[in-house]
């Protein structure tokens, strides 16, 4: 059955478990996440189909089902699975998209690897994405891709089925041009992606480096720029801007670029926080703190979260303040991002030595300075850690938006805690009542992070207010319903596809 909503996103829309030899397809075991938050979208379609890629030794074998059939908590829809050989997944995933496009999106040059990319392979994986939508995709249907690993998409796409209506959205930061265009494959990435109706982004910043990359390589002209939302706008943070652009043109086509924060599922984190047993749980955790502060950091293993420096920062503030020795302990989780890469290895092996370190340095019988979780912990069991952190210390390098820091905030019903944030994360625009902070300057985030410490319990109430309200009012439902407006608009601009509707 043809789909009038298509979903392009390499991670397929539930997770396989492994009973009893047998695979088991179930749902997600977080509600709170991206892939729930996308199927969701299904509910407003008449039929939706979901694309993505799944490990096969053989994809020639004819036993493998490319397209099966779903139903959920989402309702009835169509997976078509992509069958891709491990050499495939790590030339596309691993190699390309990590050690290439990553680090050039987080501007990390020094980490960018161009020699082992195997450009025909990314090509062949993204228009296989682009096909299977194709085949997937009713007459004038909305598809939507996400994130850089399928940029191809798009282009690919428009020449197959120049009846749709396709949006792209960037998870990621998106760089300016002098960063972007050390990619040699730039042009051709560009051009994918001015083959969409609507590019998206999550912080206006990103939308005006888009533009100037396209028209550093095309000609392309701002039809519309319009003053940034005023909450959008923290003084004197890294990625604020003024204006951005919402609409360009390019070939004779209309774009519209979009920039809308992602947010979480704010009701159902708090249903959580609420609950007697979660809040029962908490109480415990401050209990066995025994009167010390509890400082929580939650993040994947990458050298873009400054794990290490804010481990470093953390062992400059024991060694110059002796009176918060056995008085405050950091709690750090750092989830592996990716197993099979070395970078990512030397990064968990950096923060385990420096977590040693300190525990050795410091650490008494009583009293061990930092607790180092290197798995993913049960969301229940986050919100209950959330509940009882006096401080939530989330400080990456770069990021692109950071669910993590608006997890805590709206976790934090009881309108306490801080929060102290990296204002190179994009959730920083929106959060500026945190104690924002510069993580390249060891004064920076020493000061933040003994501000937050010491903070009256008045100012604490008055910040986190102020939190609850802006993650409130970019909530994961806000963002979806911005996406719907610019496929709406989209339509609107596309006079056959609403006449195919």
């Amino acid at each position: 059955m043809a789909s009038d909503f298509v979903i392009v996103y390499h991670r397929q829309p539930y997770e396989e478990v492994v009973v009893d030899g047998k695979t088991e397809l179930r749902e997600n075991s977080s509600p709170n996440g991206i892939v729930p938050t996308l199927k969701s979208f299904f509910g407003k379609a008449d039929h939706g189909a979901w694309v993505a890629w799944k490990l096969a030794e053989d994809p020639a074998n004819p036993t493998f089902e490319r397209v099966i059939e779903i139903e959920d908590a989402h309702g009835s829809y169509t997976v078509s699975r992509l069958p891709l050989t491990a050499e495939q997944v790590s030339s596309f995933y691993h190699i390309s998209s990590k050690e290439a496009f990553w680090p050039i999106l987080h501007s990390f040059k020094e980490k960018y690897n161009y020699d082992p990319v195997d450009w025909p392979t990314f090509r062949e994986v993204n228009w296989a994405f682009a096909e299977a939508a194709a085949n997937e995709a009713s007459t004038g249907a909305r598809v939507w891709v996400h994130d850089y690993n399928l940029w191809l998409v798009p282009g690919y796409l428009r020449q197959l089925r120049p009846d749709v209506v396709i949006s792209f959205f960037h998870h990621t930061p998106f760089p300016a041009a002098d960063m972007f265009n050390v990619l040699p494959w730039r042009k051709e990435i560009v051009e994918s992606l001015l083959a969409c109706d609507v590019v998206g982004f999550h912080i206006p910043r990103y939308s005006a480096n888009f533009l100037s990359v396209a028209s550093s390589m095309f000609d392309v002209t701002a039809q519309e720029r319009r003053p940034v939302d005023p909450d959008l706008i923290f003084e004197g943070t890294a990625l604020s801007e003024r204006r951005a652009p919402t609409l360009i043109a390019y070939d004779g086509r209309e774009i519209s670029i979009s920039s809308s924060p992602v947010g979480v599922a704010v009701d159902f984190i708090e249903e959580r926080a609420n609950d007697p047993k979660v809040q029962a749980k908490a109480q415990e955790i401050i209990k066995a703190m025994d009167g010390a502060k509890l400082v929580i950091s939650v993040g994947r293993t990458d050298y873009t979260k400054g794990g290490i420096q804010q481990l470093q920062s953390f062992e400059r503030i024991l060694e110059a303040r002796p009176d918060l020795r056995g008085k405050v302990r950091l709690m750090h989780v750092s989830v592996s991002a990716n197993r099979n890469m070395t970078a990512y290895e030397d990064i968990q092996s950096g923060i385990e030595e420096t977590a040693g370190r300190i525990n050795g340095r410091f650490g008494t019988l009583g009293w061990q300075p930092i607790t180092l979780i290197s798995r993913a912990i049960p969301f229940d069991d986050l919100i209950q850690y959330y509940l009882a952190a006096d401080v939530a210390w989330i400080t990456p390098l770069a990021d692109g938006m950071n669910l993590v820091c608006k997890e805590y905030v709206a976790a934090r019903t009881d309108d306490d805690g801080v929060l102290v944030l990296s204002e190179f994360a994009g959730a920083a625009v929106e959060l500026g009542a945190a104690v924002i902070t510069n993580p390249f300057s060891s004064r920076s985030m020493d000061s933040a992070i003994l501000q937050a410490l010491e903070m009256e319990p008045e100012e604490r109430r008055e910040r986190m207010r102020a939190l609850r309200r802006m993650v409130k009012r970019f909530s994961v439902s806000a963002w979806m319903a911005d996406q719907e407006t610019e496929f709406t608009a989209a339509l609107a601009r596309k006079p056959e596809a609403s006449e195919a509707q």
